[in-house]
């Protein structure tokens, strides 16, 4: 009986220490962070690289040659349309009209005589006094002189243009530029002594950018399949009828955005005005220039100035969106790593675009599945995970309420009166611009879109 109960015993601690081994060998789940995939529109908001350049850029040439006398403007101030800017010797085109007109005097005089002579030839040819011959004569001689009138007309005309040119006016309202030949130098209106200055208008302004080939496939591609929207529900817009050069500002729904150097938006929205009907090799890009009006005269835009556009207007449509943590960027692509129900991995592929540190998905993901957020190098497929769910939401753009002055006046409008009042040789111009834009100052530094992951003004938040 002893022999028996040992073999019992020794059985239950075997069995015992069995039971511990499994039980050291069973999976822990691994603590990650995770968060639920949105689904619902999203504004599209890319920025874009710009160079600001004058709606003219003139440059001006002498039309003649002599000596520039003076010059009467002040090197880069506004001037108006028909200002003088230079005077050339005009001596010398003076005594040509002067002779111009004593060549005319002389041609309508001979005209009056050949005129008398032919009356006196057709009386006598009347009561055959005269030959033939003679009375065709005298019809020549007095037609030939009032030809000669015309020419000696012609003449003075010609003066009279040469000598109007003495006097170089702005053929633009706009910026006149630095003089390129100084007083006293003889000027000829041929070759780069002609040159005299440049002159840019500024009012409106053009804003030139590039779109990368893929998005602008990808807008024009949304929107004809419906994941992507232009205008708003009450306000809809065709994409072709982005270049709305005669549509009222109040119906514009697809404009651009300029952000100034300082991180501000200028107060005023462009519009469209040009896309390019073919995509650069070189670049794979797009061209497209919008307008900007101007009519303060204002500086705080300036030809040749280097700034950043958002192009403001599309939507995209039940955009499926997560945070830019939760997708593995590596050279086969993006991935993202999927819990399912039973809370295991799932490594899957996925199509998106990067935009202001979050990714709008086209393809690999639904809303409401969960994925992991943050370290995800340390994953792999199949894994047994224990999720913690992190919010995340993405906060809309709100439209900014401007407080009224004192006097009534909203505070834009103030500004705007100030800006004019305050603003040298500024013109009664029409406002066509479209009312300022909203207060949407972006919260972070925007990629370079040239590396095709442009970002935009709505934050996201994984926390």
């Amino acid at each position: 009986m002893k022999r028996t109960g040992s073999i019992i015993l020794v059985g239950v601690l075997l069995m015992n220490v069995g039971c511990h081994k499994k039980e050291a060998a069973a999976p822990q789940a691994a603590v990650v962070n995770a968060v639920s995939v949105l689904q619902q529109d999203y504004p599209w908001t890319m920025e874009y690289p710009a160079q600001i350049a004058g709606s003219l850029d003139v440059q001006i040439r002498a039309q003649v040659g002599g000596i520039l006398q003076a010059r009467l403007y002040d090197e880069g101030e506004f001037v108006e349309q028909g200002t003088q800017l230079f005077q050339i010797d005009d001596k010398e085109y003076m005594v040509a009209l002067e002779k111009a007109r004593g060549t005319l005097a002389q041609a309508q005089a001979e005209v009056k005589r050949n005129k008398r002579t032919f009356q006196r030839m057709k009386t006598l040819r009347a009561e055959n006094a005269v030959s033939q011959q003679d009375y065709d004569n005298a019809l020549s001689a007095y037609e030939t002189a009032q030809a000669n009138v015309q020419v000696a007309q012609a003449g003075v005309n010609n003066a009279e243009i040469n000598l109007g040119y003495t006097k170089v006016t702005a053929p633009i309202s706009g910026i006149a530029g630095k003089e390129n030949q100084t007083v006293g130098s003889l000027i000829s209106a041929v070759g780069e002594s002609g040159l005299l200055t440049t002159m840019v208008q500024i009012d409106p302004l053009y804003i030139n950018f590039s779109m990368p080939g893929s998005q602008f496939e990808k807008l024009t591609q949304g929107y004809r399949d419906g994941t992507i929207s232009v205008g708003n529900a009450d306000n809809p817009q065709k994409l072709e009828e982005m270049n709305y050069r005669e549509t009222p500002a109040e119906e514009v729904s697809i404009y651009v955005e300029v952000l100034l150097s300082n991180g501000k938006i200028y107060p005023r929205r462009g519009k469209l005005i040009f896309f390019d009907s073919s995509e650069n090799t070189q670049t794979s890009s797009i061209a497209i220039k919008a307008a900007i009006a101007n009519p303060a005269l204002t500086r705080e835009l300036i030809p040749g100035q280097f700034v950043r556009v958002r192009l403001v207007g599309a939507v995209f449509k039940n955009a499926v969106l997560v945070p830019a943590s939760a997708v593995l960027v590596s050279p086969n692509g993006l991935t993202a790593y999927v819990i399912k129900e039973d809370n295991t991995v799932e490594l899957r592929p996925v199509e998106g675009e990067l935009q202001n540190d979050m990714y709008i998905i086209s393809s690999g993901l639904k809303g409401g599945e969960r994925v992991i957020n943050g370290g995800l190098v340390k994953i792999r497929p199949g894994m047994l995970v224990a999720p913690t769910m992190q919010e995340f939401t993405i906060s809309q753009p709100q439209e900014k309420v401007e407080q009224p002055s004192d006097d009534g006046r909203d505070m834009a409008t103030l500004e705007q009166a100030i800006e004019e009042a305050t603003a040298p040789n500024t013109q009664a111009l029409p406002d066509t611009s479209i009312p300022p834009a909203a207060d949407t100052t972006p919260t972070a530094d925007m990629p370079n879109p040239a590396a095709q992951t442009p970002a935009a003004s709505t934050p996201a938040t994984g926390k």
